[in-house]
């Protein structure tokens, strides 16, 4: 049931947050351009902007202003980034902010109070806090802050027609991979990322984090091994003893496999369906406590977000065939080699 606890958990937290990042990363743009200068992350500008409208098939482009601020007093990452105005209820004007849950929760303010911030070039910048973003967007807004462009722009000190990066929209979304083409001949400075690029980089960030779970609990497999290597090797006294007396008294020999695999089955099976459901509700009613270090990723601001519970058949039958049936496999031979034997010699 321990095995199959934290076998599970692992399995159980790692495709729930794989989940959660495909439903989040379904609003994502289509495509993303960011200008590259001597191999790193450069300011896109308002020609690049006005470029891209003019390839066919871009439906929309629109300049984006996001940056990352390492706060001192708490040693945590914050996102600063001007929203988009459809995408947020209420947008901070000039001198205002909207904050993370736990943006708020670490510097210890609530709204109407004031945010400070010391700018990278020395600057002190004085946030009235406006509101706070919705605690259940915690996956992706927990280390946020909004601010005006103004504000922003002046924050990081950045001229009116520059950008971190362009987004594009495509008006036929067959065609996302035929316009990453355009814009890469169109602008050669440039890298084009597109929606599946950014799900397919998670997808494997979050299968590699796994994957060290799943590596740590090595210790667990080997004492399962060792276990079903014990059963393998042979009965114990008791257990030669009880099988002599029935075929003494008429039993068969297929009618005691039956017995003792009807024995081991049940045993193994209540023990998968107990440490399963324990893994359950570990992960879907108490955040998985004991992973989410592991599995989440964030240094400072951990945020506090409720997973979807769901249950995927096949990991469910890949787990049970990965623990039940070897367990009812070691235990067939040993209970063969006992039942085909003379029960006056077993019960010597």
């Amino acid at each position: 049931a321990l095995v199959v606890f934290a076998l599970s958990s692992v399995l159980l937290f790692g495709e729930a947050l794989r989940r959660e990042a495909a439903a989040v990363l379904a609003g994502a743009p289509e495509l993303t351009v960011q200008r590259i200068r001597m191999g790193r992350h450069a300011l896109a500008t308002a020609a690049d902007l006005a470029a891209l409208e003019n390839i066919r098939g871009v439906q929309a482009v629109h300049g984006r202003l996001w940056g990352y601020f390492h706060d001192t007093a708490n040693g945590a990452n914050y996102t600063l980034m001007v929203p988009d105005g459809d995408r947020f209820v209420a947008a901070p004007g000039p001198g205002e902010t909207v904050i993370g849950a736990q943006v708020a929760r670490a510097r210890g303010i609530a709204p109407g109070k004031h945010l400070f911030l010391l700018s990278p070039g020395g600057r002190l910048f004085k946030l009235e806090v406006a509101g706070l973003l919705d605690p259940a967007s915690q996956l992706v807004s927990a280390d946020l802050v909004l601010l005006s462009e103004a504000d922003f722009r002046s924050f990081f000190k950045l001229p009116d027609d520059v950008f971190t990066d362009l987004a594009l929209s495509v008006r036929n979304p067959r065609e996302v991979s035929k316009v990453a083409e355009k814009v890469a001949r169109m602008l050669p400075e440039t890298r084009v990322v597109t929606r599946d690029d950014v799900q397919r980089t998670y997808r494997a960030i979050l299968d590699w984090r796994e994957g060290i779970g799943l590596a740590v609990l090595t210790g667990a497999l080997l004492a399962f091994a060792v276990l079903a290597w014990d059963k393998a090797a042979g009965l114990s006294a008791d257990e030669r003893r009880e099988i002599g007396i029935l075929k003494a008294i008429g039993w068969e020999t297929g009618d005691v496999i039956a017995l003792k695999m009807w024995e081991g089955g049940l045993i193994s099976a209540g023990a998968f369906v107990i440490g399963y459901l324990a893994a359950y509700a570990h992960v879907f009613q108490f955040s998985a406590g004991l992973l989410a270090p592991v599995l989440k990723g964030w240094a400072v601001l951990y945020p506090d977000f409720a997973l979807t519970p769901d249950v995927d058949g096949a990991q469910v039958a890949t787990l049970f065939g990965l623990t039940v049936v070897p367990y009812l496999a070691a235990t067939l031979v040993p209970i063969w080699r006992a039942a085909v034997a003379d029960p006056d010699e077993v019960m010597r």
